[in-house]
This record gives structure tokens, C-alpha cells and sequence, in this order.
């Protein structure tokens, strides 16, 4: 298992329980609960969880809560499934505009915030300061993730799991994107 994200890379470890998941071609669990734009007015119980999950990290540094963004699950959705196809593990080349975190699991494996506490689990290694100075080990791929999550302005998340070949592969895009240099996380 492991964890991507505009630099960086991170491996970890985090028990999932059992879910039930939509079988979608090659296993593309449904994220987005619409394909509109904005919230979705009832999230699906794994969107809630990965909100859920981004929002608590946000509430121990006194930032915002995040927004659930049909738009930007559509667009990880997209992606995730094209990964989960290849066996390919990276960065969209084309994001709109938008942050990226990666991660990738055995299938079934782990809990969708289980996913989100690997990017949460690099706030160990977090330090207050302008970005890119905002590590502890001097090498900002170590906490680009969690900064991500708790960047100030960002306001939207949507995120997708799709699953390909025996692996999880979640993506999530955020909006402003955050990891911008020269500014403060929060």
C-alpha cells in the first residue's frame, strides 16, 4: 500500500473493514453522486466516510470544513479508473486546475479513512511555515498530502476508489489546490 501526491511518495499501513461496493466495469466503486457540480445533497456512505475523514484533520488545525465537490468525483473517478486499468500509479497529467492526492491498497484491504489517515499520518512530520519549508525532514513530498488536506483556502474535495488487478487506488482532487509556494498551509 501507499500514497502519492504532486511529489511526493509515502507507504503505510491501516485496517479496512468490509463494505459493499458497486461493481462497475473493472471495479470502479462510485464515488461521485452526482455528475453535477457542487455537493451532493446525500453523500453515499463511503463519500461521507472520506469527508468525514478529511474534515476531522481540518478541525485539529482550526481550518474550514471541506465541501463535497460531484465535479471533482467525477474527475477522480476518471482517473482512479483509468489507473486501476493500467496498473499505473501517478499523477494526472491534466488535473484542471485542481490538487491531487494517490493512494493505493490491496483491494478491500483497508477502510476508505484508513486511506486518508496515511495523508494524515505525515502531519508528524509537519512544521508551521511557508511552502514549501513545511517539513520537519527538510523535503516537503513528506507532508504533501496532509498539507493538502489542510490547506487554508482550499474549500472542495471529491474523491474516487477504484479497484483494478487485486488493488484500491483512491484519488482525490481539491479545489483551490493547495501546495502553493510562497504561502502558509493555514
Amino acid at each position: 500500500m501507499g500514497n502519492h501526491d504532486q511529489g511526493g511518495q509515502l507507504a503505510g499501513r491501516s485496517p479496512w473493514g468490509s463494505r459493499k461496493r458497486w461493481r462497475l466495469g473493472i471495479g470502479t466503486i462510485a464515488i461521485a453522486a452526482c455528475l453535477g457540480t457542487g455537493t451532493a445533497a446525500a453523500l453515499e456512505p463511503v463519500e461521507q466516510e472520506i469527508l468525514d475523514a478529511h474534515n476531522r484533520y481540518r478541525a485539529e488545525v482550526g481550518v474550514a470544513p471541506l465541501e463535497w465537490s460531484a465535479q471533482l468525483a467525477s474527475q477522480a473517478r476518471s482517473w482512479a479508473t483509468e489507473l486501476a486499468r493500467t496498473g499505473r500509479f501517478e499523477h494526472a497529467a491534466n488535473t484542471n486546475g485542481a490538487g491531487e492526492n494517490l493512494a493505493i491498497a490491496t483491494a478491500g484491504a483497508y477502510r476508505p479513512r484508513a486511506l486518508v489517515g496515511l495523508w494524515g499520518a505525515e502531519r508528524q512530520y509537519f512544521r508551521p511555515g511557508r511552502f514549501p519549508q513545511v517539513s520537519s525532514t527538510g523535503r516537503w513530498g513528506d507532508v504533501g498530502h496532509y498539507t493538502q488536506m489542510v490547506w487554508r483556502s482550499t474549500t472542495a474535495v471529491g474523491c474516487a476508489i477504484a479497484t483494478g488487478d487485486g488493488m484500491d487506488v483512491l484519488v482525490c482532487r481539491y479545489t483551490p489546490p493547495g501546495n502553493v509556494t510562497g504561502q502558509r498551509v493555514y
